[in-house]
């Protein structure tokens, strides 16, 4: 689009001249007879290229709201004019952010002191302790550098000194070349003596130092290092703790959608980047600046203004050159982080589908998948790589030409007499010594910037809200005060359904992907009577675990209420309500860990032998003990060592064990066979008497002596009744009994 030929729309025109941006309106509003015109001008000083073009004509109840819109497309439109400002100062605050939240671990808080509190009496010890240890390390870390800066003017002396004894008789030197040393005792001073290593006092004790200089140069690093490390770890287990912790409180829909690879790179690349960043902020930054400030003042006074201002010029070169390329390579890093997600969401989605790979011969296609991937991250690894080598590069020419310069300008005082040979040696020392701080500048500053990055995906989960929390004012659900009856009044849910995110590296979809909902539950109402079971049967998809998923407070629902107790559970503490419900869900996956431990799991505080007879209820003790192990027996990732069966077993005993006063039971025999599933079912009669029991089933057989059973079609409550009203009705409930005993006829009689 020219600036000169403004574009025609159907409803706008919009001119891009040199002195701004003009938009016109003049469509004839449908709403009145007469034309609607609106003008509104932008001005802006640079040119001006709009990102949208509006093609469909514009259709408004008023004038004011056409105006207004007019003014928002033109608030956009400026907006993107200039995304590169506003996305570096968002990267910026970004930065900040994470180091606040950093330091803040580097210098806790004190907590008040208590005398009955023994966790605040634990954590004041903590901060207390890291406390001492940072302002120890800072010692160290300044003790460190005054002695570094101290190694060249001691190399610069003993230069200075040697070739003074070498040449001089056995008589004393003269004193004005002694002068300088004037603070020692006399008799290192003379050349008579000498000692058995063949060297004078003097130059001896200046290479004694020299070499004492450097021992403790890295002894106060080493020292200040082992302290500290206490320091970041501390940090690295409280960050990595704080994240973990939230990842489980956030809603199911987060981890339906979340990509169990990525998710974990994301946590492992964040904590292993903190101790970095850590060291960099406190050791580097400031430490940086007074190094280079002290080097500085050193130059100019022993040799003048013209040493300091090459000094100043090479580090302003080196910094410039170096901020801005690892600002345009930080892009190539999330590039590779990106990719590496991808990769390792790749790798840990096709190694859990493990037996559906082999089940389609489609090792080769998973294979070149995974390739794909790689090859991706392979492609911004070079990318990044190619950009580290021009750095490299242009860092060493920018120190080569600093420092030849000032060698150079001391060459001239030499020739001069102005300057002696030590001279020449004390600044090359002092130029190279501030090349840890260049280094710092480059490659920590470096590795600083790619450690924020990996950094920030980590606190961008940590900012994913949950999709609801405990009101305000939320109590605690006691069943033996509230009861244990269950109420589903007009209950609505519907899923969002999303779309694959084009980046892989996102743990969660972004808004604009969701699609429209499905919808599951409509205006379903029943209740369930505290002390009885009720089973929920119907065809697949019509709700049936969904309820149980919404009594669990996994999602909120979108319209009505679930009530236990009279009460609506959001007015209780999620925590106390699950605390009161023990469930055997539909799709059991298990710990990787002993089959003892995954029984206990139901309740860490019970005793090993509630855990043993937990084991016998569920019909699950004479297997394990079978077994080489017994209890102690590992059962694979998601429990792949065992049979649907015994993992249906395991989830019963888990259940039993936990001995809650509501128990829900998804499909609890599904993966059963006729005999042990009618074991299972008299046992959980048993287990269930006294509490509030649901029981969601497709096998009628098994619900038939339920107190009410509930039968849902489309989300909807179609029938409930007992077993033999049901049959009465002759309605839905009947159909589905009667088509899965001609089912279970008809397959009788084929495998005969």
């Amino acid at each position: 689009m020219s600036s000169r030929r403004p574009f025609l729309a159907t409803a706008s025109s919009l001119q891009v001249t040199k002195r701004g941006l003009r938009w016109q309106l003049s469509s004839p509003c449908q709403d009145c007879s007469h034309r609607n015109r609106s003008r509104v001008s932008l001005r802006r000083r640079h040119a001006f290229q709009p990102q949208h073009i509006l093609s469909s004509p514009f259709h408004y109840r008023d004038h004011r709201q056409h105006a207004a819109s007019t003014l928002r497309c033109l608030a956009s439109l400026s907006s993107a004019a200039s995304p590169s400002k506003s996305q570096a100062a968002t990267e910026r605050q970004k930065d900040i952010r994470i180091a606040r939240e950093l330091l803040r671990h580097v210098w806790p808080a004190l907590p008040a002191r208590s005398d009955t509190d023994d966790d605040a009496s634990t954590d004041r010890h903590h901060a207390i302790e890291m406390r001492r240890r940072v302002v120890a390390s800072v010692g160290l870390m300044f003790a460190g550098k005054g002695v570094t800066i101290a190694t060249p003017f001691l190399f610069k002396a003993l230069v200075d000194t040697l070739p003074l004894f070498a040449a001089s008789p056995p008589h004393d030197l003269p004193s004005s070349l002694l002068q300088p040393y004037s603070i020692l005792p006399e008799c290192l001073l003379t050349t008579s003596a000498i000692l058995p290593a063949n060297l004078p006092p003097l130059p001896l004790l200046l290479l004694l130092s020299y070499g004492t200089t450097r021992a403790l140069t890295s002894a106060f690093q080493e020292y200040r290092n082992a302290l500290f490390a206490r320091v970041a770890q501390s940090a690295i287990r409280s960050v990595g703790r704080t994240t973990f912790d939230h990842v489980h409180e956030l809603d199911m829909s987060f981890h339906l959608n979340r990509n169990t690879g990525t998710l974990g790179r994301i946590m492992e690349r964040g904590n292993r980047s903190i101790s970095f960043v850590l060291n960099a902020l406190v050791f580097h930054s400031v430490p940086t600046v007074v190094e280079v400030t002290a080097v500085t003042g050193c130059m100019y006074w022993q040799f003048g203004g013209m040493h300091a201002a090459t000094v100043l010029g090479t580090i302003g070169a080196y910094v410039g050159y170096t901020v801005g390329i690892t600002q345009w390579r930080t892009q190539f890093r999330k590039d590779m982080n990106r990719s590496e997600n991808e990769a390792s969401g790749r790798l840990s989605d096709s190694l859990l589908n493990y037996e559906t790979v082999k089940y389609f011969n489609n090792e080769r296609h998973e294979g070149e998948v995974y390739e794909g991937t790689l090859r991706r991250y392979q492609d911004a690894a070079l990318r990044a790589q190619s950009s580290l080598s021009l750095l490299n590069f242009g860092q060493n020419a920018i120190f080569t030409v600093g420092l030849t310069t000032i060698m150079f300008l001391t060459a001239q005082d030499v020739v001069a007499g102005n300057a002696t040979v030590g001279d020449l040696v004390l600044v090359n020392g002092l130029l190279f010594q501030l090349s840890v701080p260049l280094n710092f500048i480059g490659s920590v500053y470096r590795e600083v910037r790619q450690a924020l990055v990996d950094m920030e995906a980590m606190f961008a989960l940590r900012d994913t809200a949950p999709a609801f929390v405990d009101k305000e004012g939320a109590v605690e659900y006691d069943p033996a005060r509230d009861g244990t009856e269950i109420e589903f009044d007009n209950l609505e849910f519907a899923y969002s359904t999303r779309r694959p995110s084009a980046d892989s590296s996102k743990s969660v979809p972004e808004k604009e992907d969701v699609l429209s909902p499905r919808q599951i539950l409509r205006k379903t109402t029943f209740t369930i009577p505290q002390g009885k079971t009720v089973a929920v049967v119907g065809s697949s998809g019509c709700g049936k675990s969904t309820l149980v998923r919404l009594l669990y407070r996994f999602y909120q629902p979108d319209g009505g209420s679930i009530r236990i107790g009279g009460r609506d559970i959001s007015n209780y503490t999620t925590e106390s309500i699950r605390k009161s419900i023990a469930i055997v869900p539909q799709d059991i996956v298990l710990f990787n860990d002993s089959i003892g431990y995954n029984i206990h799991y139901g309740d860490l505080n019970a005793s090993w032998d509630e855990v043993v007879e937990a084991a016998k209820k569920a019909h699950l003790h004479d297997i394990i003990m079978k077994l080489p192990n017994g209890y102690d027996t590992l059962v694979g990732e998601r429990g792949l060592k065992l049979s649907g069966g015994e993992k249906q077993r395991v989830s019963l005993a888990r259940a039993i064990l936990k001995n809650s006063p509501i128990l829900l039971c998804d499909e609890p025999t599904s993966s059963l066979d006729s005999h042990t599933e009618l074991e299972i079912m008299n046992n959980l009669k048993e287990v269930g008497k006294g509490t509030t029991c649901v029981i969601i089933a497709h096998r009628l057989s098994t619900i038939q002596d339920c107190d009410e059973i509930v039968v849902l079609e489309e989300g909807r409550v179609v029938e409930r009744g007992s077993h033999d009203e049901l049959m009465r009705l002759g309605g839905r409930y009947k159909q589905l009994l009667l088509f899965q005993r001609t089912h279970a006829v008809d397959v009788s009689d084929s495998s005969q």
